[in-house]
């Protein structure tokens, strides 16, 4: 007799394997990875901003699995929304069809972006980023991306091909077409554009990468010359979209801006579905669908399934009726507020730069002898090891999870969900100011971490 799947009594018997389990079959680097900075937690459930060990310890999560847990974990409205559809028993995915769920969560995102008359789901951010450069080189007839410097728009080939990182586009040459523009230059991008082969710029109103902001003016200036030259603007709102940065998009923070294409995915999910969405003109599909012979030249197997439809509009009626947009800029402010003045305090604190609940905390060289030689003894093995030195202590002593914003940066990215309240502001205000007493007072701890980072950078040369 066949034994009947059971997912409780297989976690409760095999979970204690995870790591050995990633190890075995999966990204073998990653447990190694999180044993070297300390980071081999073992959680045993969440909810909302937070998570518990088994020994019932209470984590701070600021990191949102990188902003994809905009509403928190496990929000009611959405799990219910997931148990009625699952229970519905719908006819999903017969592609012969056009089930309501689909059209009537294009209508709601449609309605946080008037200017925008179409929308094509499909499963992640980086997939809404692919089917935006598609849809404007077919609908421009040209074939060359532009991209900021710094950026990250995903990692699949034609996302890579919009990568500011080298070390994420190593070895997987040749690419599209594409020339990287820094964030802000106009000059810069208007020399590109008269070349005459430029479909569009792709660029994130916020960098992830960092957490670098577009100048004011900056958006809608790019708009206007990429309008006269014929190109689009496409805006990644993957990451700063659906409240983050204390409005709907991030664009919408200067006056003026209506992008062609906008990309959206991570918090529309409501951490349960990957879903990701491409929002476009109206001209812009009628291109690319102009027949019935093209009705699916751009489709996606899983898209506008009813489960992410689902979260998707659940995640949109939260958000409207708990006001998540407004949380996130005021809760944003007073977290922005208070670290920045920590930066007269403390040599090690170089800027506190962001908007609404996307912050970047950045450290540099101090002025004090003592905390320079030490400083310099980090960087001269690889930079980004300070900001790792910070990140741990914050796990380890307060249990507040928080994690550096890219590769060989010394800056921390604060994207917690948008649902933290004041008290988890100050929770982790609290905690940072510690770990900025410790460093500054040499304690030993943390300086004895770095050494050992300084170890495993050296080995890994």
């Amino acid at each position: 007799m066949t034994k009947e799947f059971d997912l409780a009594a297989l976690l409760a018997e095999r979970g204690a394997e995870r790591y050995e389990l990633h190890a075995k079959y999966l990204n073998h680097q990653q447990p190694r990875m999180l044993r070297t900075i300390g980071f081999d937690k073992v959680y045993e459930r969440a909810e909302g901003a937070h998570f518990w060990d088994a020994d019932g310890n209470d984590y701070l999560d600021m990191l949102a699995g990188f902003a994809v847990m905009g509403l928190g974990r496990h929000h009611p409205v959405v799990r219910k929304a997931l148990h009625d559809v699952l229970d519905a028993s719908l006819a999903d995915l017969t592609r012969f069809d056009c089930p309501p769920l689909p059209g009537l969560l294009a209508e709601k995102l449609l309605s946080y972006s008037p200017h925008l008359d179409r929308v094509f789901f499909g499963n992640s951010g980086t997939e809404a980023v692919e089917t935006a450069l598609k849809f404007a080189r077919y609908a421009t007839g040209r074939q060359r991306i532009l991209y900021c410097s710094h950026a990250f728009h995903g990692l699949t080939t034609g996302s890579l091909s919009v990568n500011g990182e080298d070390s994420f586009r190593k070895g997987f040459a040749p690419l599209l077409p594409d020339t990287a523009v820094p964030l802000g230059d106009l000059d810069a991008l208007a020399r590109e554009l008269k070349k005459g082969d430029v479909a569009a710029l792709i660029v994130e109103p916020v960098q992830g990468k960092g957490v670098h902001e577009a100048p004011p003016g900056y958006l809608r200036a790019a708009q206007d010359l990429l309008h006269r030259h014929k190109a689009l603007l496409i805006a990644d709102e993957v990451q700063t979209g659906l409240g983050r940065t204390g409005m709907f998009y991030a664009y919408q923070h200067d006056d003026g801006v209506e992008p062609d294409l906008v990309c959206v995915a991570k918090a529309l999910s409501g951490g349960y579905v990957p879903v990701g969405a491409t929002l476009g003109k109206d001209w812009i599909f009628q291109k690319v669908y102009s027949s019935m012979d093209r009705v699916q030249v751009h489709s996606a197997s899983f898209g506008s399934n009813a489960q992410a439809m689902a979260a998707g509009l659940a995640v949109l009626s939260v958000m409207e009726n708990e006001e998540i947009v407004a949380n996130a800029a005021a809760v944003g402010d007073r977290l922005k507020t208070r670290l920045t003045a920590l930066v007269d305090r403390y040599e090690l604190l170089a800027d506190v730069r962001g908007r609404g609940l996307m912050i970047g905390i950045e450290f540099g060289r101090p002025s004090s002898l003592k905390l320079r030689s030490r400083w310099t003894m980090l960087q001269a093995a690889r930079k980004g090891l300070f900001a790792q030195m910070v990140v741990v202590p914050l796990l380890q002593r307060h249990r507040i999870l928080t994690q550096v914003s890219g590769d060989h940066l010394e800056v921390i990215k604060l994207i917690p969900p948008l649902i933290i309240d004041t008290d988890d502001a100050d929770r982790f205000v609290d905690a940072f100011t510690e770990v900025m007493e410790d460093a500054h007072n040499g304690g030993g701890l943390m300086w004895d971490f770095g050494k050992t980072l300084v170890k495993q950078a050296v080995a890994n040369r």
